[in-house]
């Protein structure tokens, strides 16, 4: 299996749904996750057509197999109703690379996974570079990405669920506060900064960050050498 049937699933849904699919990633065994709280934007003109009020919003992301994806999408639409307006909404992302064989086998453990390997997209000349550190560690996740050509990133805070885990796998315990640290770069820099950032901000380090890599189609308002 190559790393194309690996993806990033996201979830942007109304908080109380939020805290029912955390429930329920944990029952069948997708306890690693990370969410953070967010706020929808639909006019009121689209709010008064489906009869819906402004709502707090829920951002969880998980990585999956395309096998628990199947699974994951038949509940979404049949226990938790998502196709619903004012619901929520589920979407993929292709992995292309992860830091490290132990990262990989904490985010997908319990999944039905055979042989993974880098899985590279035609014609892209960017990816997204994520990286999740601990709590008040982002600057030094980016600069060891700035040492190797990365312009800069964008922080969000999050919080991880089910990371008590991690120290089966990766022999350290991760802190449930998290900073999700999204950086683009060209692919052809992608390899040297997530080595970097796995170097001087990895496991063995207080920041204790696993990094991955997802592809990016196009871009818009980069240049050669900078990331916004």
């Amino acid at each position: 299996m190559d790393m194309n049937e690996i993806y990033m699933l996201m979830t942007v849904t109304k908080r109380s749904v939020g805290r029912k699919l955390l429930s329920y990633y944990e029952e069948i065994g997708l306890s690693s996750t990370l969410c953070t709280l967010a706020q929808g934007t639909a006019t009121s003109e689209t709010l008064d057509y489906f009869g819906l009020e402004v709502t707090e919003k829920m951002v969880t992301l998980t990585v999956v197999a395309d096998e628990t994806w199947k699974q994951v999408k038949r509940e979404l639409e049949d226990r938790f109703q998502i196709d619903v307006p004012g619901t929520g909404i589920a979407f993929l992302m292709p992995l292309s690379s992860v830091g490290g064989k132990k990262v990989l086998q904490f985010l997908i453990d319990g999944q039905k996974v055979e042989k993974v390997e880098e899985s590279v997209m035609k014609n892209t000349n960017y990816e997204l570079i994520i990286v999740v550190a601990n709590h008040g560690h982002s600057e030094e996740v980016m600069d060891a990405a700035r040492a190797q050509g990365a312009g800069g990133g964008t922080v969000i805070h999050a919080k991880g669920t089910g990371l008590e885990r991690a120290e089966k796998f990766l022999g350290v315990s991760i802190a449930d506060e998290k900073e999700l640290i999204l950086i683009v770069t060209r692919t052809e820099a992608k390899n040297a900064i997530m080595k970097s950032i796995m170097d001087h901000a990895g496991l063995e380090s207080k920041a204790r960050a696993v990094v991955f890599s997802l592809p990016v189609t196009d871009t818009a308002g980069l240049r050669i050498q900078e990331v916004q």
